[in-house]
């Protein structure tokens, strides 16, 4: 008898001692504790002892497996692996309020800052006096002072104004796309019954201080998603809009050539809208248009497995096959050449001077680590930028297929992201999966600014972003276009 209770009281200790490694600690006092019996409990043998390698705030404190130390509260939090609970703690939650803390942060620095310099003893005086001294040609003095004038742009709202303002009090911009001369912006709304609104804004009257821009009252409504969008210029410079739309229950998916003509309210005599037409495509993943001469009037359309260029005049389609899902396009200008990023990370151009059947009609072939989601080929079309879903940016020398430059600092996981190169201003911006726009230096690839979303980092919330020296045409003020939300934005610079 005297035996089986001494047993019994021996197993409570034991169990005493068990229930303080695993018991969340509510103070100081009893994190310090823990710490202390560390030593005991991992030399008397019973259960597994914590690491102690993990620091949380400015004091060391242990790591216990399955818990979370909040360093603001100052105790442990049970780390739950589902979703099942009304208030589950997980990783996933952790990482959000980590990163809204460093959004947060930095939209309070920009505003208390004003200006943020990208690079070290980077100023206008020093800039001007090497340039004097003659340690800076015109060349490299104008990027690095346009640079200078980047990394210094402030956010501005910018006010729509429409005739039926309610129509535009809903929608959330998805995605918007400025025209070459950069006095239109085209934009595709999701709507919240389903579906899209797409319709084109004017930036004409997007000056400082005010900041307003026109939405032309004709907008268009299709209950299928917008899946790929570029400029046509069939008529003449961006006369039409090229849209991939999915199919939907027994409706096929289609391409389809829109005259911008169509959003504005009223024509002027004798105008006519222009071609308007579609193609029957099944899902297009990405679309490019055509400004070469050996392929005029032609546009490309990237599906699973296969490249389609189909001519608007005639409907002569060539198909290329292909071992994976074309994501991204671009026509080359001077040779008759058309990109493709893949899905398998391949980048490939096809020669269109080839018949489909032909044998060689892929002119050249690089390779990324991940899907390719954009490429941008460079003006002398001697180089292209690439992007791909592990967040790498490679610049590429198409004569010798050899990456000579990598851009350090973009974030993406899985999204079909785009790349926005302006050789004219030596920058190229790209929005990351953390909805944070960053802009670097296509010299040298240096980052010369990360810019915060307005609003919490969310998969359904990445900007959309244009960028241009001239937003509004000549006389417009120059900077970046953010769309996000209900909202848009100006980052402007003078």
């Amino acid at each position: 008898m005297h035996q089986s209770s001494w047993k019994s009281r021996r197993h409570r200790r034991r169990g005493h001692r068990h229930s303080a490694w695993f018991r969340p600690h509510g103070s100081n006092e009893r994190k310090d504790a823990g710490a202390q019996q560390s030593p005991q409990g991992s030399s008397d043998g019973h259960g597994e002892a914590p690491s102690t390698s993990s620091t949380a705030g400015s004091s060391s404190v242990p790591d216990l497996p399955g818990y979370y130390f909040d360093p603001e509260k100052k105790r442990y939090f049970r780390l739950l692996p589902g979703h099942n609970n009304c208030n589950p703690l997980t990783k996933e939650s952790i990482r959000q309020k980590e990163m809204e803390r460093k959004r947060l942060r930095l939209l309070e620095e920009e505003e208390q800052q004003g200006k943020k310099i990208a690079r070290l003893g980077f100023n206008a005086s020093s800039l001007l006096q090497k340039s004097k001294l003659g340690f800076l040609n015109a060349t490299s003095y104008c990027r690095l002072a346009h640079e200078l004038r980047v990394s210094c742009m402030q956010r501005k709202k910018v006010q729509i104004q429409s005739s039926d303002p309610s129509a535009l009090a809903s929608d959330q911009f998805n995605l918007i796309m400025a025209d070459t001369n950069s006095d239109r912006l085209f934009t595709v709304n999701d709507v919240k019954v389903g579906g899209s609104k797409y319709g084109i804004i004017s930036l004409h009257g997007l000056k400082t201080p005010t900041f307003r821009v026109h939405m032309h009252e004709n907008l268009y409504f299709t209950n299928r998603k917008v899946n790929a969008m570029c400029w046509a210029s069939l008529n003449h410079l961006d006369s039409h809009v090229l849209l991939c739309l999915m199919g939907i229950a027994e409706t096929p998916g289609c391409a389809t050539l829109l005259p911008t003509s169509l959003f504005v309210s009223n024509h002027a005599a004798g105008d006519r809208p222009g071609m308007l037409c579609s193609f029957r495509i099944p899902g297009a993943w990405s679309c490019a248009w055509s400004l070469n001469i050996q392929a005029n009037n032609c546009f490309s359309t990237g599906l699973s497995r296969r490249v389609l260029v189909t001519s608007v005049v005639t409907g002569h389609r060539q198909s290329f096959g292909t071992s994976s899902d074309v994501l991204t396009q671009q026509f080359a200008v001077t040779a008759p050449l058309l990109f493709n990023g893949c899905r398998s990370g391949e980048i490939f151009a096809i020669d269109l001077r080839c018949q489909n059947q032909g044998k060689g009609w892929k002119a050249t072939r690089l390779f990324h680590d991940s899907a390719v989601t954009s490429v941008q080929i460079l003006q002398e079309e001697q180089r292209l930028m690439a992007s791909d879903m592990a967040g790498t940016i490679k610049l590429w020398d198409l004569r010798t297929t050899k990456c000579i430059r990598q851009y350090e600092g973009h974030v993406n996981e899985y999204a079909h992201l785009p790349l926005h190169v302006h050789e004219e201003e030596g920058i190229m911006v790209a929005v990351g999966q953390d909805c944070y726009t960053r802009i670097w230096s296509l010299h040298d690839g240096q980052l010369l600014r990360t810019i915060p979303s307005p609003y919490p980092t969310s998969k359904a919330d990445i900007p959309s972003v244009a960028f241009s020296s001239r937003l509004g045409g000549a006389q417009g003020a120059p900077g970046l276009l953010m769309a996000v939300r209900q909202d848009l934005y100006c980052f402007s610079y003078s």
